[in-house]
């Protein structure tokens, strides 16, 4: 690797276009050619870069060049030697290198217009941004998406992209977006399968609106993006008691899971001979609201769809099942720990199988004691039953003169990504304060879940 630096050579640009670096990991190239914080990215071979889509692209090949701007105003050419799809090590302060896409559409399932005022402002940013489709796992709707922007997801072959379907009946999905050009849109998707770039898709379902017949239209029209198209989530709509002027949407009954697990059952049954994919899947709260066992692990095509909630109970009880088979061997460990014990709060979907879990290890390990608490959703309303959704205000008010024992475990969706606030504002040490027990965050697999508990105060 060669540095080279240039005098006197200067770019204008606004600041809001600026890729300034953030941070720079540890041992990567960036920091052995000492790219710092500060920084600013012009160019990668003689490109000007324009968005994240960009810069993984150029970056690709073995031999590259990097211009850089030194806070001090000088500028370094950087030629750089490095393995094929190597990565930089460079952290930008934007992370999508331009300004963030927000959604135009005005979707009867919005959650976003299902919230409360007065919330915080980030909350009520509707993103609809295929480049965080690529980075995040976000599902995009293709009406923010021009033909140019789907032209470079193919030149760059972007894989995965997560796209937010609803219907294929074009009139219908206009209606569900209200946006009179959401119905072409579905023909980006088309194109984007027709040059192999991997999807995967969701279909938010509505009672009486994109359900029954339209659900059948939408499952057999989209299995013909197959293989492309490598999944399809189909989950029920959630709503909040904040719908006031707002599209009347329905809430569906146990009979109504029935009906849609039998129509995804039945194509999954149809396609996993042919392409060796199940393909449509459903969300856990059909199972539930169905009162059906969840589907063995092997129906899940390798948990494609874990973020939209497919699988993620059974994934987390097989993980618990292998990591106290696991614990067994440790037995006498964990005796000479003595005894002690938590509680744990949770949302009304997840806590049957959350006390199932609790019961089991208090039944192997009669020093550990698990008190389990399902907490009711008051702030958007009880037919919320997610954790993901639960907040600082609802936990407190619940478990307020409740037996916490030593310590309170909660998983970790109730937090915003990478801090510790709550929905509503409220901090992990308010609750704390308000509850006077020390707050425990756990990771989501069932190996955490059994750690947190029996060896947390190792």
């Amino acid at each position: 690797m060669i540095k080279i630096e240039l005098e006197g050579k200067r770019h204008i640009m606004e600041k809001q276009h600026l890729h300034i670096v953030e941070a720079v990991e540890a041992g990567s190239i960036a920091e052995e050619l000492e790219i710092t914080a500060g920084d600013v990215l012009l160019e990668i071979n003689g490109n000007k870069i324009e968005d994240i889509f960009d810069y993984q692209y150029h970056i690709q090949d073995e031999y590259i060049e990097v211009l850089i701007r030194k806070p001090s105003g000088e500028e370094w050419l950087l030629e750089i030697d490095k393995d094929y799809d190597e990565d930089l090590g460079i952290c930008f302060e934007n992370g999508l290198m331009d300004d963030y896409r927000s959604c135009h559409n005005k979707c009867i399932f919005c959650f976003i217009d299902q919230m409360p005022k007065g919330m915080r402002e980030t909350l009520y940013f509707k993103d609809d941004d295929s480049r965080l489709s690529f980075l995040q796992g976000n599902y995009v709707t293709l009406t923010n998406m021009s033909d140019d922007d789907i032209s470079r997801i193919i030149k760059y072959n972007l894989s995965p992209i997560n796209v937010s379907f609803q219907t294929t009946n074009p009139e219908l999905r206009c209606q569900m977006l209200n946006n009179r050009f959401a119905g072409e849109a579905l023909e980006k998707a088309w194109r984007l399968a027709k040059a192999g770039i991997t999807m995967n898709g969701q279909i938010v379902l509505c009672k009486g609106v994109n359900d029954k017949e339209e659900l059948e239209r939408s499952i057999r029209d989209l299995s013909r993006y197959l293989p492309n198209l490598e999944s399809v989530s189909v989950v029920p709509v959630g709503l909040s008691k904040y719908r006031d002027g707002l599209y009347p949407l329905e809430p569906f009954t146990k009979e109504d899971a029935k009906a849609v697990l039998a129509t995804i059952h039945k194509w999954q049954d149809r396609l996993y001979p042919e392409y060796g994919l199940h393909f449509i899947h459903a969300s856990d709260e059909w199972y539930i609201l169905a009162q059906e066992e969840l589907p063995e692990e092997a129906r899940y095509d390798g948990y494609l769809q874990l973020e939209n909630g497919v699988g993620m109970i059974r994934l987390l009880l097989d993980e618990f099942a292998q990591a106290l088979a696991e614990a067994k061997e440790d037995r006498q460990r964990i005796a000479a720990m003595g005894e002690h014990s938590c509680s744990i709060a949770t949302g009304k979907l997840a806590y049957p199988f959350v006390k199932q879990m609790a019961d089991a290890l208090m039944t192997e390990f009669e020093t550990v004691t698990i008190h389990i608490y399902p907490i009711r959703n008051d702030f958007f309303g009880e037919l919320i039953t997610v954790s993901g959704l639960l907040t600082g205000q609802d936990l407190k008010a619940q478990l307020m003169g409740q037996d916490l024992g030593e310590r309170l475990l909660l998983p970790q969706n109730v937090l915003k990504s990478g801090e510790s606030v709550f929905l509503d504002d409220m901090t992990v040490k308010e609750l704390e304060k308000a509850l006077q027990v020390p707050v425990d965050i756990v990771k989501s697999s069932g190996k955490d879940f059994i750690d947190a508990i029996l060896y947390s105060n190792n």
